[in-house]
C-alpha cells in the first residue's frame, strides 16, 4: 500500500466513521503503566494516535508534553476541536507521516498503531521508532499475538516474529501476554516495554 493510497485510506475510515478498533477509553493496560509514572513532564509521542484517549487520560493526570501525530485530516481536525484546551499547553497535534517525523521523546505509546501497518513496514517502524526515543527511551503498550482471517489492517503477529524484529535495537523490560486487555482482546495481546539500547 503507497503512503498515498494508506493516507486516503484512513481518511475515508473516519469521514464515514469506520472505526472497529476503538475502545471509546482509554486501554486500561496502558493506563495501568501511566498511573505508575511520577514525572509528568517526560515528553510522550502517541503515533498513529486515533481517537486519542490515552492522551486524554495523559492530560487528565497531569502530564504535560505530549505529541500526536496521525495521516486523517479528518480525525486531526476532530482532536484539535476536541482538546482545544490543551493545544500548545502541554499538547501537540501533527497531522503527518510518522516515518517524516522529528522529534526526541522519552515514552512512546503503541496503541494499534503497528497493527494497522503493512508487514512490510515492520523494520522502518522499529528503525524510526529507534531514532525517535531519547537514549534509555521505552516504547511501551500492546501488539497483537494472533492472526486474522480477513486481509488487513488490522495485521497479525507472533511472539517470535515481534522479539526477533525488535531485539537488535531494545531491551525487552516485558514482553508478555498481557494479562488485562479488554474482554474481547484476552489472550490475544502482548503487552510491550522496550527500551531503547544504547548502540
Amino acid at each position: 500500500m503507497s503512503e498515498a493510497l494508506d493516507q486516503h485510506f484512513w481518511e475515508e475510515r473516519y469521514k464515514q466513521n469506520n472505526t472497529g478498533w476503538d475502545l471509546g477509553e482509554v486501554s486500561p493496560p496502558i493506563k495501568n503503566y501511566v498511573d505508575q509514572l511520577n514525572d509528568k513532564s517526560i515528553a510522550i509521542l502517541i503515533p498513529g494516535c486515533g481517537n486519542a484517549y490515552e492522551a486524554e487520560y495523559l492530560l487528565k493526570q497531569g502530564f504535560n508534553n505530549i505529541t500526536l501525530i496521525d495521516l486523517s485530516q479528518t480525525l486531526i481536525q476532530r482532536l484539535k476541536e476536541k482538546l482545544n484546551a490543551y493545544i500548545g499547553n502541554g499538547l501537540s497535534i501533527v497531522h503527518g507521516n510518522f516515518f517524516k517525523l522529528e522529534g526526541k521523546y522519552n515514552l512512546i505509546i503503541e496503541q494499534t498503531f503497528f497493527c494497522a501497518l503493512e508487514p512490510a513496514l515492520r523494520h522502518k517502524y522499529v528503525e524510526q521508532m529507534y531514532q525517535l526515543l531519547k537514549p534509555k527511551g521505552k516504547l511501551i503498550g500492546l501488539l497483537f499475538n494472533r492472526e486474522f482471517e480477513m486481509p488487513g489492517p488490522p495485521f497479525g503477529g507472533n511472539a517470535d516474529e515481534y522479539s526477533s524484529l525488535f531485539k537488535r535495537n531494545f531491551e525487552f523490560k516485558t514482553f508478555e501476554n498481557c494479562y488485562n486487555s479488554i474482554k474481547p482482546r484476552m489472550g490475544t495481546e502482548l503487552f510491550i516495554n522496550l527500551v531503547k539500547c544504547e548502540m
